[in-house]
């Protein structure tokens, strides 16, 4: 199965398996459209679900936990409108025998506790939904509105227990409420990461700082280019945050050990500032597949604390490759890695370095970016901040730079 079709292959199967058992028959036209667009949702939310776990495994065979967190929310929308299909289709079904029969068939005051139960569902799963797509939430705040999406499916299956379904059409709510125990132990808990502690930190840049860790057990397998979800815990001057977030591996050591590049980006990152040694750490991972090796020239553009795996990159040995790398920041100070990556060049016959201060607007790529002709056969990289990677893909695909060319991450795992 290609990476491309796999998650809407997945989402299919999840979608016609509960629509093909209930199917109507014998019955008016809108109330069965009322009852598959039920299962449709259902269909659709257990993709869904099965979207937000974050498994190494899975990611590797589904396209990434980017792509995977991007249908996660297309089919959670999809989720929404076709259980929103289901009263209102039985509203109109309703109607041919009188608006006051039409009005029941919404009203839960009318319905008793499956009517409730149900429109209870609808609005914790529209809530979770208006928050799983508001970027501007903290994320504090977001996590916790998110939780409303598990009250969603565990008061759906409230409502199809209250109406007395059959035991065997129970499969789909209890595998969604299977999905969401697996997240929250495996993910959210941590009982999939692995033991790491905090053996060396030193500072990077302005506001960011590089994290060594050493492994407590069986250590994860890593390639530059990768990222990991780390929690950092209680150590004996710090008091860690506890939450599973993203981090770009920034060097790939001996036995085991790893560093991480973190950047103060928020509150939970900008605690990680004065991190110290000796701090115990979770890790899951690793995902992602970001600077995989190819034959042909390559042209890396780095922003900010986008510099990261490329550094990993650079530090794992000779590149086998010509490559130009255009790091932007915005000033000195912000510069990480400002005295390595000269040292870097020089031990790297086939790497052309280019460092811009660019201030603290977004900066003009069009002069920076390579022309056209030197861009032929080249694979580009891009990693940093979303407006400046989306300007320069409209730019190199204006230079025609191939789609398939093109490589970056967003790191949205909202």
């Amino acid at each position: 199965m290609s990476r491309r079709l796999s998650i809407p292959l997945i989402a299919l199967l999840l979608v016609v398996a509960p629509v093909f058992w209930a199917w109507p028959e014998g019955l008016p036209p809108w109330r069965s459209t009322a009852i598959v667009s039920g299962w449709v949702g259902w269909g659709m939310l257990l993709a869904s679900l099965l979207l937000m776990i974050r498994e190494a495994w899975l990611a590797e065979r589904l396209g990434g936990l980017e792509r995977m967190y991007a249908w996660h929310h297309r089919l959670g929308l999809l989720a929404y409108l076709a259980l929103l299909v289901h009263p209102l289709a039985l509203a109109v079904d309703a109607w041919r025998e009188s608006p006051a029969r039409a009005w029941a068939a919404l009203s839960p005051a009318q319905q008793g506790w499956a009517g409730w139960l149900g429109w209870a569902a609808l609005l914790a799963l529209m809530a979770g939904l208006a928050a799983a797509l508001a970027r501007q939430l903290p994320y504090r705040r977001w996590r916790w509105l998110h939780q409303l999406l598990s009250a969603a499916v565990l008061l759906g299956l409230a409502h199809l227990l209250w109406l007395g379904l059959d035991a065997p059409a129970l499969w789909a709510p209890l595998l969604a409420l299977a999905l969401i125990g697996w997240r929250l132990l495996r993910a959210d808990r941590g009982w999939a990461a692995r033991p790491y502690r905090v053996s060396g930190v030193v500072p990077a840049a302005r506001g960011m700082v590089e994290v060594a860790l050493q492994p407590l057990g069986q250590a994860l397998a890593l390639q530059p280019g990768q990222f990991v979800l780390a929690a950092f815990f209680d150590g004996p001057g710090f008091r860690g945050c506890g939450e599973f977030h993203p981090f770009t591996v920034s060097e790939i050591g001996p036995a085991g050990r790893f560093s991480l590049g973190i950047k103060a980006l928020g509150d939970c990152t900008g605690h990680l500032q004065g991190v110290e040694s000796g701090v115990a750490v979770r890790v899951q991972g690793p995902f992602g597949h970001f600077l995989a090796r190819a034959d042909g020239p390559q042209f890396w553009l780095a922003g900010g604390v986008g510099i990261t795996p490329f550094m990993a990159r650079l530090r794992a040995g000779p590149l086998n490759q010509a490559v130009r790398l255009l790091h932007l920041h915005r000033d000195a100070g912000d510069a990480a890695y400002a005295d390595e990556l000269p040292a870097l060049a020089a031990q790297q016959p086939r790497l052309t370095l280019a460092t811009v201060a660019c201030g603290d607007g977004q900066p003009d790529l069009a002069p920076l970016l390579p022309p056209a002709e030197q861009l032929a056969g080249c694979d580009c990289y891009l990693c940093g901040p979303p407006g400046m990677v989306a300007a320069a893909v409209d730019i190199l695909r204006a230079r025609r730079v191939a789609p398939d060319r093109l490589h970056f991450e967003s790191f949205e795992f909202r």
